[in-house]
């Protein structure tokens, strides 16, 4: 049987059906259409239900669990951090003391813009627009007046740390619902795991109602982005997204929900699929992620591997352990060995494996080669050789057969310390070159989301003339704000919140003054972007959820992880037979962990 799912969504419009009692079962043909999503019953009926069975306070006063019902819970007032249940260890929850520190003059009037933002979806708050004061626009509102998954991020986290959780879950459940609605471009349907770039709430009349509407969901999965590139990047930070909102609050009942755990395993299969690539990373078109537009990333862009190596961590806690899902549990494990490994030992670059590259030999047809993508050492930009400083590196952008992007990619570098899949020694060299190149990278305006630019011919060439990507502008080096939530959880994750708060003070100064724009231009972000949006939500919310986790540092665990040391003794090679396997991990323990440079 072959099922077609329709492009809109009404879950304000369902009934409490048997899938709420029996989730084992979630298909449902309504008689409001001919073909439902897989998902619809159980979403839709959990959304109105009480919980079926009780959860426990992780935190009891008298040693002994004591059972109580969901909606009884008030996490932010027993224990704002609560870890999931590990397999072989407990965490111990992390507790804070709420602050009564005054809001200054720009916190007050983003909340008041953030809150403005927000959109409602049959009287219930799903989301947050793009940009927060539509009558700020000039001209066409494109598509910033929809809800996109990556920009709510921050929007999410801003709630989250303020105590307004609702907003949060209807947001993950709805988009939830929208992950196996039919996404066709060309008659060609891309993997039944992808998430949505982003939706909108529009009305329709009423099926068989000429005179009635109703809110509908109507989600675009790239088939309308410049470009027709599938988000890649949306199923990360759905799953990211999930285990915050799980840890802060404690409502582990959404975490077990049939659904929500079979969404979760339809993204990985998607991630984890075989394919013709020899190595763990993803391998991903340009334009599939924050950088949307053509910059010469495609590949094997170093923003995806972070993202997507911070989200198998994330689902590695989440999953329920269980004949069904080991499998699966166990290709995580796998992965996150061999892609840690793989960034750590090509991506990384400072000083001293520059001069390895510069002296590399090519053409070495050997599985023992030294220079095993073949990079030719000429390869290596002018201006990187006076511009890497002594001590300290970073992540490149990408890595491919002769081919290296030595561009320094912010988001690809502050994940990679969020997430652990840098060593602690090479986090603590990203941070150590930012604060080097810091009028680079920072300037007048944090942070930099490429650097250097593209020019010239090179900028012709990669970008194809793209007017909107000049040098020092929007992607291509331009300044964006709302990367400054990142850089404030890598500075926190590392002990250097002096970092996060001199960037942070550095844009307090202006973006208020500049009503919020989306991102500044020139070198050193002097000037408002020439086509920079205002009043961006994602501005917004940046710069509250940075001033939030500063307040409360302890919360940033919520994102972060530590070092996973099981991961480093694990290797896909061991379950080879074949006698042909030659591991390259031939590197010491200790230098993995960062304890040897």
């Amino acid at each position: 049987m072959v099922i077609t799912f329709t492009s809109s969504i009404r879950p304000c419009c369902s009934h409490l059906l048997l899938s709420q009692i029996f989730p084992k079962y979630p298909y449902h043909f309504s008689k409001s259409r001919k073909h439902p999503n897989r998902y619809e019953v159980v979403a839709q009926a959990a959304s109105t239900a009480q919980p079926l069975h009780p959860t426990f306070d992780p935190v009891p006063s008298t040693g002994i669990p004591t059972p109580i019902l969901l909606h009884e819970l008030k996490p932010l007032e027993i224990s704002p951090l609560l870890p999931f249940p590990e397999k072989s260890r407990t965490v111990d929850p992390v507790r804070h003391e709420p602050t009564r520190r005054t809001e200054t003059v720009a916190e007050r009037e983003a909340w008041k813009l953030l809150n403005r933002a927000v959109v409602n979806y049959c009287g219930k708050p799903v989301g947050t627009v793009a940009a927060a004061d539509v009558g700020a626009f000039k001209g066409d509102l494109l598509n910033y007046d929809q809800v996109f998954i990556r920009d709510f991020m921050p929007s999410a986290l801003a709630f989250l740390l303020k105590g307004d959780t609702e907003i949060v879950r209807n947001f993950l459940l709805h988009t939830l619902q929208l992950q196996s609605w039919e996404k066709t471009v060309d008659c060609h349907s891309p993997g039944q795991g992808l998430m949505p770039a982003s939706f909108k709430v529009r009305t329709a009349p009423i099926d068989g109602n000429t005179s009635g509407e109703e809110e509908v969901l109507d989600p675009d999965f790239g088939e309308s982005a410049i470009g027709r590139v599938a988000p890649v990047d949306s199923g990360l930070w759905w799953i990211i997204l999930l285990r915050a909102y799980g840890k802060i609050t404690g409502d582990f009942s959404l975490l077990e929900r049939v659904d929500v755990q079979t969404g979760i395993k339809l993204i990985l299969k998607l991630c984890l699929s075989d394919g013709f690539d020899m190595f763990p990373t993803l391998l991903v078109t340009d334009g599939s992620c924050m950088i949307d537009r053509r910059m010469g990333i495609h590949g094997h862009p170093l923003e995806i591997q972070s993202l997507f190596y911070s989200a198998l961590r994330c689902a590695r806690e989440m999953l329920g352990f269980n004949e069904g899902s080991a499998d699966l549990i166990r290709a995580i494990n796998i992965r996150l060995s061999s892609l840690s490994f793989h960034i750590r030992e090509y991506y990384w670059v400072d000083l001293q494996k520059l001069n390895e590259i510069y002296r590399y030999k090519t053409e070495e047809y050997s599985q023992n080669a030294t220079n095993k993508f073949n990079i030719y050492p000429e390869q290596i930009p002018d201006w990187l050789v006076d511009w890497i400083p002594d001590s300290g590196g970073y992540l490149i952008g990408n890595v491919q057969p002769a081919h290296m992007d030595f561009r320094f990619f912010s988001l690809g570098n502050l994940w990679a310390i969020v997430s652990s899949l840098t060593t602690p020694k090479q986090a603590e060299g990203i941070l150590s070159l930012i604060e080097e190149k810091w009028d680079d990278l920072i300037g007048t305006m944090p942070l930099k989301i490429s650097y250097p630019a593209l020019e010239s011919d090179e900028w012709r060439i990669i970008t194809g003339s793209d007017p909107k990507n000049t040098p020092w502008s929007y992607h291509n080096g331009g300044s964006w704000p709302t990367l400054l939530w990142q850089f404030t959880l890598a500075c926190i994750k590392m002990g250097r919140p002096d970092l996060a708060q001199r960037a942070i003070s550095t844009a307090e100064k202006r973006l208020l003054d500049d009503n919020w724009p989306e991102y500044y231009d020139t070198p050193t972000g002097r000037f408002v972007g020439k086509q920079s949006r205002l009043y961006q939500t994602w501005t917004i919310a940046g710069f509250l959820t940075s001033k939030l986790l500063l307040e409360k540092p302890e919360l940033a665990s919520i994102l972060t992880f530590e070092e996973d040391n099981e991961l480093l003794e694990g290797c896909a090679c061991r379950l080879s037979h074949n006698g042909r396997t030659r591991c390259s991990r031939r590197t010491a323990k200790s230098q993995l962990l960062g304890k040897s440079s």
